[in-house]
């Protein structure tokens, strides 16, 4: 495993063979436990069960947040409303962290088109490229409350047969819904077909409403591939 993360991910099992695999990457400043209860409030039937991992971005000085250190998936430059600076070299290795975890799943029996690439905010937009630049045609992309970090990086790069689920809150200051619209918009752009967005009225978070449409639709992308095995 590449030298990216320098702890162990938090790992969850919810059955005994579990039939996908959904990684989630957390936002600027926190951690993988950030998300681990999302599992239970996903309301995903028993006869699915799955591994959700959630990993550690590293530590390193953040350079909008006046140089002080967190765990980031990349180094922010500026902040802006209507775009991110950032270190373009973090965010290639990060995707490619990423890259390993999904192949240790692979590797471990599920197949990529059973692997689920979900992240908020800054977790988001490594989501969005790792998964649209993914040699692996993956099971779907979460992208939540989040942006693209660089369109020209990914600009007729992209993969059009990933499908995507984006959300963002009506009410966000942190990333600005349009921001958030731009990068679905991209994404559709570069031609993927399967794809929606969804808005609610919160701030930079998430909703139960939101994780439970989540989980309709991680089943029905399930249910559209066939089962470890099959």
């Amino acid at each position: 495993m590449t030298s990216f993360f320098s702890e162990p991910a938090i790992r969850i099992a919810t059955g005994d063979s579990p039939g996908f695999s959904l990684i989630w990457l957390h936002g600027l400043g926190a951690d993988g436990s950030d998300f681990v209860p999302v599992i239970e409030e996903l309301g995903l039937p028993p006869d699915l069960p799955g591994h959700f991992i959630f990993p550690h971005a590293p530590w390193r000085r953040v350079t909008c947040n006046g140089g002080y250190e967190m765990r980031a998936w990349y180094d922010i430059l500026s902040l802006q409303t209507t775009a991110r600076e950032i270190n373009s070299a973090h965010l290639q290795a990060a995707c490619s962290a990423v890259q390993d975890l999904i192949e240790a799943e692979i590797a471990g029996g599920i197949p990529a088109e059973r692997i689920f690439l979900a992240g908020f905010s800054q977790g988001g937009a490594v989501a969005y490229a790792a998964g649209l630049n993914s040699p692996r045609r993956l099971g779907g992309i979460v992208a939540l409350s989040t942006y693209i970090a660089s369109e020209a990086a990914l600009a007729g790069a992209c993969r059009d047969d990933v499908p995507l689920f984006a959300a963002h809150g009506s009410d966000d200051d942190v990333v600005a819904p349009a921001l958030g619209r731009r990068a679905y918009a991209f994404a559709r752009s570069q031609g993927i077909a399967v794809a929606e967005w969804h808005e609610y009225p919160m701030a930079h978070q998430v909703c139960l409403e939101e994780i439970r449409e989540l989980g309709g639709w991680l089943v029905q992308r399930l249910l559209a591939e066939p089962a470890v095995g099959g």
